[in-house]
């Protein structure tokens, strides 16, 4: 059962979900939720009971000190809502781990509430390890089951086919449900995963940009991806097989995206450099 204070009338609210767990690889999905609900002083307008949906055995609560004594935290899945003034529009933001069962029931409860308060737009963040290079742009694939979706925000229809996690069954819910439906995943080294990576972050964030029409603070991710690559840099340097490996996925990724630098991409590119000189210019003195 979902837990929900009252909530204003929302205008053209748009729902951002990301869960930890399988679909966050690095980390970097469930980052870009919790960048967001800080930049746009986001709080917490429900929460979904964990005992209907997770194994404590494997999503085990902590012991917290909370207040004038010592309580239990029980991880779950919280919606926040965000109205950031550079949008013009309310953001629910879901975060939270992906649960151990009763996924369809879940799935339900998140996209009944975005129904209840006009969500018309569902958008999943998503990692996954890949063979790419820490060198390069990260990788981001951008796509909809939909197409009417697909024309309207020039998108490529899915076309993936195997497992899937939460965020699958949740964009999935969302198309059934006549929302606009779009998911969003960034490729994440394979050999640097062992620590977080903010610039696969940053990737996503920058395609909500595209997606939203807006620009969004970037805070601290530039320089912690920057941070992130150097210190990837200095553990290639130390092992001569982990650095033919990263040169040989070089030549192969600037092989594949040969093409890319031009024509569409470009135009993209201009775009995203106009937007956020524009924010930066109208933006307080």
């Amino acid at each position: 059962m979902i837990e929900i204070e009252d909530l204003p009338e929302l205008h053209d609210p748009v729902m951002i979900c990301a869960f930890e767990g399988w679909n966050d690889a690095g980390e970097a999905a469930s980052r870009v939720i919790e960048h967001l609900a800080d930049i746009w002083d986001a709080e917490t307008v429900a929460a979904i009971d964990p005992e209907d949906y997770y194994d404590f055995q494997v999503t085990r609560p902590r012991v917290t000190n909370q207040g004038m004594g010592r309580g239990i935290h029980w991880n779950t899945t919280r919606i926040l809502l965000a109205s950031p003034d550079s949008l013009g529009r309310d953001v629910l933001l879901v975060t939270g781990i992906e649960p151990s069962f009763r996924w369809r029931a879940f799935t339900t409860e998140i996209l009944d509430l975005a129904a209840a308060n006009g969500v018309g737009t569902v958008i999943t963040l998503g990692a996954l390890l890949a063979d790419v290079a820490h060198t390069r742009p990260i990788p981001i694939t951008c796509s909809t089951d939909d197409e009417a979706t697909a024309y309207t925000y020039e998108l490529e229809p899915s076309r993936y086919e195997g497992p899937t996690g939460i965020t699958g069954v949740v964009a999935d819910g969302a198309t059934q449900a006549e929302m606009v439906s779009v998911a969003v995943w960034a490729a994440v080294p394979h050999y640097a995963a062992q620590v977080p990576c903010p610039k696969a972050s940053l990737a996503l964030l920058i395609q909500l940009e595209d997606l939203l029409d807006t620009v969004i603070e970037h805070g601290d991710l530039e320089e912690e991806s920057r941070a992130w690559e150097r210190g990837v840099d200095e553990l290639a340097s130390t092992d001569e097989e982990v650095a033919e490996y990263v040169s040989a996925l070089e030549s192969a990724q600037d092989t594949s995206e040969l093409p890319e630098a031009s024509g569409d991409a470009i135009a993209k590119e201009f775009e995203r450099y106009l937007r956020r000189r524009g924010d930066e210019t109208n933006g307080p003195s």
